[in-house]
C-alpha cells in the first residue's frame, strides 16, 4: 500500500470518528397575534449557534432569551419559567458589569413585514450534559422566548423586554 493511500485511509478514519454536531429544529409559535416560524440550534465545542426564522412579529427590535422549561402551553408562555441560569442569584444583562444569566441572547430585528431572520452564538449553553454550560436538553428541556420589546441588556430582571410573544419548546 502506498504512503498516500495510508494517509487517505487515516484521514477518512478520523473524519468518520469525529462526532456529528448535535442539532435540532423547533417550531416557534406565537401568542394570539399569529407569530410563528422556527428555531434551529446547533451545538458546538464552545457554545450553541441559534438561528431564528420568525414571522408575524411587530416591526422593530425584540428580546430573545432561553427559558428554563420546554413548556409553551399557556397563552402568555409563562409556563416556560424564568431564564436559564446556573447560579443564584441570576443577574440579567449582556452589558451588566455584575455578569449575566445563561439565557441572555442579543436582540433580533423584525422588518416592516414582521419577518425576522437572525443567527446568534451563545457560549453559555449546550445541547448536552457534561459541559460547564447550561444543558438546554436536560430533563425538562428549555424554551426560546421572543418578547414584545428589545432588551436593554442591564435592567433587572428581563431588561425591559415586556410580554412574551413567541415561544419554541426545546426537547
Amino acid at each position: 500500500m502506498s504512503r498516500s493511500s495510508i494517509l487517505l485511509i487515516s484521514a477518512l478514519a478520523l473524519m468518520t470518528a469525529a462526532p456529528a454536531a448535535l442539532a435540532g429544529t423547533y417550531p416557534l409559535r406565537g401568542a394570539a397575534d399569529g407569530a410563528g416560524g422556527q428555531v434551529t440550534l446547533t451545538d458546538g465545542p464552545r457554545g450553541v449557534i441559534v438561528r431564528v426564522e420568525a414571522h408575524g412579529l411587530k416591526p422593530g427590535w425584540h428580546a430573545a432569551h432561553f427559558h428554563e422549561k420546554a413548556d409553551c402551553s399557556d397563552a402568555m408562555f409563562k409556563s416556560a419559567g424564568g431564564h436559564v441560569h446556573m447560579m443564584m442569584p441570576a443577574i440579567h444583562g449582556l452589558l451588566n458589569p455584575a455578569g449575566n444569566d445563561f439565557g441572555d441572547l442579543p436582540n433580533l430585528f423584525a422588518g416592516p413585514d414582521g419577518t425576522a431572520t437572525a443567527e446568534f452564538f451563545s457560549p453559555f449553553v449546550a445541547l448536552q450534559a457534561g459541559t460547564a454550560r447550561a444543558n438546554l436538553l436536560d430533563t425538562d428541556g428549555s424554551a426560546i422566548v421572543i418578547h414584545a420589546n428589545p432588551d436593554d441588556y442591564t435592567t433587572q430582571p428581563i431588561g425591559g423586554a415586556g410580554e412574551r410573544v413567541a415561544c419554541a419548546e426545546i426537547r
